[in-house]
């Protein structure tokens, strides 16, 4: 059987962890434009903006929305610090 959610995802903000769990893929609203990351993406650091951080977990489609943040995408493992939208 081959895994298809193979990327570490996970989202914090200053308050609290908001989401640790395994994906295939995840979008972001970078500074410079949405862009996806898929397994093997290069290593990368990028702010956010205010939007709508896209992901797929167990072929399942889910979100959260942010105000603004960064992330940082290494070796298939993918950090966001974020103000989360209330």
């Amino acid at each position: 059987m081959v895994r298809e959610d193979i990327i570490s995802l996970n989202i914090l903000s200053p308050e609290k962890t908001i989401l640790q769990t395994m994906v295939s893929q995840v979008e972001f609203p970078g500074s410079k434009g949405r862009f996806t990351v898929l397994k093997g993406h290069a290593p990368l650091i990028s702010s956010l903006t205010e939007g709508v951080i896209s992901y797929v977990s167990n072929g399942q489609k889910a979100s959260v929305s942010i105000k603004s943040g960064f992330v940082e995408i290494n070796a298939n493992e993918v950090s966001v610090c974020a103000q989360i939208k209330k």
